[in-house]
């Protein structure tokens, strides 16, 4: 899923996926790297070497420089955000209790991301 962190706004429902997916192979085969395009994105570390902005990593032994620092907390900041709507997403029922089968599944998501769209946009 992928999520405006200024509006909140849900913008990219992925298609999901069979089995245990890691989340930088999940992104492209979801369908959502496509719909995103070249637009800047941000992630969390999970999706390292996709081409996303993810948080800066430090090395054993090393510290980060300060812009590294300053650039993490920022990340942290908007990624709080998007995180937060997530979690106002799975306050739905229909997802907590979900065992539907073939596209039920995305098609929840896709009715809960409109819903959930609609309420901020009022």
């Amino acid at each position: 899923m992928v999520i405006d962190a200024d509006t909140r706004l849900i913008v990219v429902v992925g298609r999901p996926l069979p089995g245990n997916r890691h989340d930088s192979r999940g992104w492209e085969e979801s369908g959502a790297k496509a719909a995103v395009g070249k637009t800047m994105t941000i992630a969390d570390g999970g999706y390292q070497g996709t081409g996303l902005v993810i948080p800066h990593r430090r090395r054993k032994g090393e510290d980060l420089p300060a812009w590294k620092e300053e650039h993490n907390r920022s990340h942290k900041q908007v990624r709080a955000r998007v995180e937060h709507t997530f979690a106002r997403m799975k306050g739905w029922k229909i997802l907590r209790d979900c065992r539907l089968k073939g596209d039920g599944v995305q098609h929840a998501m896709l009715g809960i991301a409109r819903l959930h769209n609609l309420t901020l946009a009022g």
